[in-house]
């Protein structure tokens, strides 16, 4: 972490001189000299990120990151996840998700806990990364199964269990998932448990 100096963006020239003087000493990068903040003044990246949450290089194109500490109801977190899943950006979702986790009541924490981090297993296996997807999918899951016998909401907690498995059971050795064909239905539809738990179905 560095130190205030360097935080508040001084010592660069005295960086320079250290790396004429001697070349082979480590030094701070620039980006670790100043750090981005959001209007509150809080630390939040402003490198614009790709469609999966990825950063992009700063001035590139990006997809809009989610507000943060938005106040919506149970079913406007739903549908606005489900939104940003068929749209293929599951890391987006997940923000909404962590925000309605973050103001949950107590009982139900672990209940959208577990729905952000499906949603972060599914970044991850869309980004090919076997191992953190399952892992994310795996804490998800365990999140949910309790919530099983009583899924408030109209959450489909059965269905989004088997989604979960299933994906799970695909990850190994494969690349990276298409996001929007893999993305889970977070609700029942109907008397039916609609989920897509393959890219075929």
């Amino acid at each position: 972490m560095a130190d205030g100096a360097a935080a508040d963006g001084a010592g660069g020239d005295e960086g320079d001189a250290a790396r004429t003087e001697n070349p082979g000493t480590p030094q701070p990068r620039a980006a670790a000299l100043r750090r981005d903040r959001d209007e509150e003044g809080r630390a939040r990246s402003a490198r614009p990120r790709d469609g999966l949450g990825r950063p992009l290089p700063y001035g590139s194109p990006g997809v809009a990151r989610q507000p943060e500490g938005v106040s919506r109801t149970p079913a406007q977190s739903l549908a606005e996840a489900q939104r940003l899943l068929d749209d293929g950006m599951p890391f987006h979702a997940h923000e909404v998700l962590e925000d309605a986790w973050k103001a949950a009541p107590e009982a139900e924490r672990e209940l959208w806990r577990g729905l952000a981090q499906l949603a972060v297993g599914l970044t991850h296996a869309a980004r090919g990364n076997a191992v953190g997807g399952t892992a994310l999918l795996d804490r998800g899951t365990s999140a949910l199964a309790p919530y099983a016998d009583a899924a408030p909401y109209g959450i489909d907690i059965a269905g989004l269990l088997a989604w979960s498995r299933e994906l799970t059971g695909r990850l190994t050795g494969s690349g990276p998932v298409p996001a929007a064909e893999t993305a889970p239905r977070l609700r029942t539809t109907g008397d039916t448990t609609e989920n897509r738990p393959t890219a075929e179905g």
